[in-house]
């Protein structure tokens, strides 16, 4: 053997150290690989009947949110009629109803008048009959 031999042997030799030292970490690269490609599917699995549940909640909200329109739509209606009513009412028995309260009230005024006018004058004839007794 000679001495280029023993030289190839070595380097042989620590060219099958290094592929073995270089085989333990690509093996577990592998292993991670595997272990991520499954817990791709996993989540890939659980997902779909999560989104699935989600779009069926979606939907229900949808629903309902039709319905609380449709409410709010009648209750607009129902104000807007109710106000339409009230205007109705008031100018068909408001208008009527002030015109004789203020004829009474007038009434009332125009009685009150007279009776301070009558009882002024009573007073003023009687005030001046005590005075020309006073004076005697």
């Amino acid at each position: 053997m000679g001495v280029g031999q023993i030289a190839g042997l070595i380097a042989a030799i620590a060219f099958a150290v290094l592929a073995g030292f270089m085989i333990y970490p690509l093996i577990r690269l592998g292993k991670l690989f595997d272990q991520i490609a499954d817990t791709v599917r996993e989540s890939g699995e659980h997902a779909i009947p999560a989104l699935d549940e989600g779009v069926t909640t979606v939907k229900q909200v949808n629903k309902s949110l039709e319905d609380v329109n449709r409410i709010s739509a009648a209750a607009s209606s129902t104000a807007n009629n109710v106000g339409a009513l009230t205007d109705l009412y008031g100018s068909f028995l408001g208008k009527p109803v002030i015109k004789i309260a203020s004829f009474f009230y007038a009434l009332k005024s125009t009685a009150q008048s007279f009776v301070a006018k009558k009882s002024t004058g009573r007073d003023s004839v009687e005030g001046s009959g005590q005075q020309e007794s006073k004076a005697q």
